[in-house]
C-alpha cells in the first residue's frame, strides 16, 4: 500500500546461491519506502500539510525507490535464471506477487474506494518478472537500449485510446488514474530491464562470481543488514499495518 509507487522485488535465487550485496541493496530500499510511507502516513493523519509527500523532494525520492525495487528485479531476474529459465521457480513466485497484489487491490477497494490501488508497485513487479524473461539471452546493448525505448514511450505516445480502465495501467493515457500507488508498465518496465542490462554486464565481468566467493562479504553485520531484503515481500505487506498503528497510537499519547 503506497504512493506514487514503492515496494519490494522477488528475492535473487536459491539461497546458497544469494549473493549478499544484492539483499543488502533491496534492504536500503525496503528502508526508503518504509521512510517513505512514515510521510505519506502522518500525512493522512493530518500530521504534515496535504501534499507532502506528492511533491518537491518526496515525490523524486518516492521515484528513485520504485526505480530501485524494478531494477533490482531486474538484476534477480539474470542472478535467478542465468543458466535457464527455472519455470517451477518463476510460477510459484508470480503467484505469490499476484496474490498479494490482489490483496492490496481488495484492501484499498474496501478503504478507499475512490483512489484504491489497482496497478500499483507489486502488480507492476508480477509483470515485469514475467516480461523480463523474454530479454534475458540478449546481449545487455540490446536490453539497455529497450529499457530507454520503454522509459521515454509515454513522452511521445500517449494517446486517449489508453484511456479506458482496462488499459490505463499501459501508462500511455492521456489522463492519469487516481491512485493510491499507480505503477504502470510505461515508464516503468524500463526500470527492469535496465536491472537485467546492468547484471548481465556485471556477469560478463565476473562480478557476480566474485561476490559468491569473497568472504569479506559473509560477515555477521552483512549478514543482517541483508536480512530485510531476503523477506521483502512480507515486509511490504507488513510495515503499512505497523506504521499506521503506531502513529495512530502516537496521536492517542503524544501531542502531534
Amino acid at each position: 500500500m503506497g504512493r506514487n509507487g514503492t515496494g519490494p522485488g522477488p528475492a535473487s535465487g536459491p539461497a546458497r546461491g544469494r549473493i549478499l550485496a544484492v539483499d543488502i541493496a533491496r534492504s536500503v530500499a525496503l528502508a526508503g519506502m518504509v521512510l517513505f510511507h512514515t510521510v505519506t502516513d502522518l500525512e493522512l493523519f493530518g500530521h504534515l500539510p496535504p501534499g507532502t509527500s506528492t511533491s518537491g523532494g518526496w515525490a523524486v525520492f518516492a521515484r528513485v525507490v520504485a526505480g530501485s525495487f524494478l531494477f533490482l528485479v531486474g538484476v534477480s531476474l539474470v542472478l535467478a535464471h542465468r543458466d535457464a529459465i527455472r519455470w517451477p521457480a518463476v510460477a510459484g513466485r508470480a503467484a505469490r506477487i499476484a496474490a498479494a497484489a490482489a490483496l492490496i487491490t481488495l484492501v484499498t477497494w474496501a478503504a478507499m474506494p475512490d483512489r484504491f490501488v489497482f496497478f500499483g508497485i507489486l502488480h507492476s513487479i508480477a509483470l515485469a518478472s514475467l516480461l523480463g524473461l523474454a530479454f534475458l539471452r540478449l546481449p545487455w546493448p540490446a536490453v539497455l537500449a529497450a529499457g530507454l525505448a520503454v522509459a521515454a514511450l509515454p513522452r511521445v505516445a500517449r494517446s486517449p485510446l489508453f484511456d479506458p480502465p482496462w488499459l490505463v495501467w499501459t501508462g500511455l493515457a492521456d489522463r492519469v488514474p487516481v491512485s493510491m500507488d499507480f505503477v504502470p508498465v510505461f515508464p516503468w518496465f524500463g526500470a527492469t530491464l535496465a536491472g537485467i542490462a546492468a547484471a548481465g554486464l556485471a556477469g560478463r565481468a565476473g562480478l557476480w562470481d566474485r561476490l559468491r566467493r569473497d568472504p569479506a562479504g559473509q560477515g555477521a553485520l552483512l549478514r543482517r543488514l541483508a536480512l530485510p531484503g531476503r523477506h521483502s515481500l512480507a515486509i511490504y505487506l507488513l510495515h503499512q499495518p505497523v506504521l499506521i498503528g503506531l502513529i495512530w497510537a502516537a496521536g492517542l499519547i503524544l501531542p502531534i
